[in-house]
């Protein structure tokens, strides 16, 4: 059997959070995708090892998430096939020191409304850590939330991204009762 391995760096402050008390988190990790994971505590690098890609893959992601400031309950959502992760660094979009706070605090939001207000329309998580801005949710509702994030980020007034989002979740909702509706029809079209 092959062995993959990948190697991570994350920020040194992040360590114990992938750890755990008394190692559980990283021992959770371990069992939920078969894999390995040795840590230099020291330096912040994270060595996974494991014979399914794609659960290395999953745990990379997870790992990467811990690293870019989500709690671990969080980021082990991600063991969820249907869940995704994004990650925006905003030294794209900022021109200087002063610029990157504001475009922080834009995110943000005063006592963090707007982060709280995009998460709940698009169902997803939002972490603003160092130099970036990541998200987790479900993959259909990433798109939306990465979205509403730059359109912010590019200087979109925050009435404006909540209203477009309001919009979208409703065509989200109506989309998904389609769906159950159809789902519900019987092969001929009659309903049950």
């Amino acid at each position: 059997m092959t062995e993959y391995s990948y190697e991570l760096k994350i920020p040194k402050e992040r360590v114990a959070v992938l750890i755990g008390k008394n190692g559980e988190i990283k021992k959770y990790l371990e069992e939920q995708t078969k894999t390995r994971i040795q840590v230099d505590s020291a330096e912040g690098d994270v060595f996974v090892y494991g014979e399914d890609a794609l659960s290395l893959f999953t745990l990379r992601e997870i790992i990467r998430a811990i690293g870019r400031g989500f709690n671990p309950d969080i980021a082990t959502l991600l063991l969820h096939s249907d869940y995704g992760l994004e990650i925006l660094d905003l030294q794209e979009y900022a021109s200087g020191r002063n610029h990157f706070l504001r475009l922080k605090g834009r995110v943000i939001g005063s006592e963090g409304k707007s982060r709280r207000t995009i998460e709940e329309l698009t169902e997803t998580y939002i972490s603003v850590y160092g130099k970036t801005i990541s998200i987790i949710g479900p993959v259909e509702n990433l798109a939306l939330a990465r979205r509403a994030v730059d359109s912010l980020l590019e200087g979109s007034p925050h009435a404006n991204v909540y209203k477009w989002l309001e919009g979208k979740r409703r065509d989200l909702k109506h989309s998904d009762m389609m769906m159950q509706a159809q789902k519900r029809e019987t092969p001929n079209g009659e309903q049950k």
